[in-house]
């Protein structure tokens, strides 16, 4: 039987504080920014720890997954101190040091979701592109746009810089879909065809473009809608 990620555990009562939805639904169904809740303890006299774990959040969404947090920009966040910026570094490297998922090796749909799922709670779509380098690990996964997919959006020139930038050898495209529907619009399909074209022109081909929520995806690779792009396997 398919794991089909339950998001209930997002919506839990706003008495309960994150520690506490950590104890009792464990770390896997809570959000993003409620772990950042958790690790932060509290807020100050001026900034809310709801506000202080936003910023925080926006800031490693927009680190892209290739490089470790900054001492001297966590300071310049709203309420962040010496004490909660050294505690957040030591976490952060702490985790790096054991997991280490930038090093991650992707030959299927599945090798990749685990790196990706937890923008499924996210209450709007994030279009994510997700450079590799030729042995098919994961150099870093970038934002390239946050809000309703659509070409405007969604210019090739931000999806593949990450790529061109870290020399990468091909391009994994992904977003999620807050609804839970996994069907591509006539939008998705556009712009996967459009990221296809681009790829071929600059020699980084696009292996797949995966729409997801939670543990559930759709993959344009598996469902034969992408040939161009080539093989998860060379």
């Amino acid at each position: 039987m398919e794991t089909v990620y339950d998001s209930s555990g997002f919506n839990s009562a706003e008495t309960e504080g994150p520690r506490e939805r950590i104890a009792a639904a464990g770390p896997g169904r809570i959000a993003d920014v409620d772990l950042l809740k958790a690790l932060i303890g509290s807020g100050t006299r001026n900034y809310r720890v709801d506000s202080m774990a936003g910023s925080l959040l926006r800031y490693f969404d927009n680190m892209g997954g290739t490089r470790s947090p900054n001492y001297q920009d966590l300071l310049s966040l709203p309420g962040m101190g010496t004490a909660k910026a050294a505690q957040i570094i030591a976490a952060w490297e702490f985790c790096r040091r054991r997991l280490r998922p930038a090093e991650a090796s992707v030959r299927s749909p599945e090798d990749l979701i685990p790196l990706i799922r937890h923008y499924g709670d996210r209450t709007q779509e994030h279009f994510l592109s997700i450079p590799l380098n030729g042995a098919h690990e994961v150099i870093g996964i970038h934002i390239v746009s946050v809000g309703l997919v659509n070409r405007t959006l969604v210019h090739p020139r931000e999806v593949f810089r990450p790529a061109l930038e870290s020399s990468a050898a091909a391009l994994i495209c992904a977003h999620n879909h807050p609804s839970g529907r996994l069907e591509p619009s006539r939008e998705d399909q556009e712009i996967t065809l459009r990221l296809i074209r681009a790829g071929t022109l600059l020699g980084i081909p696009v292996l797949d473009h995966l729409i997801f929520h939670g543990s559930r995806f759709y993959s344009f690779l598996s469902t034969g809608q992408i040939r161009q792009g080539g093989e998860w396997e060379k």
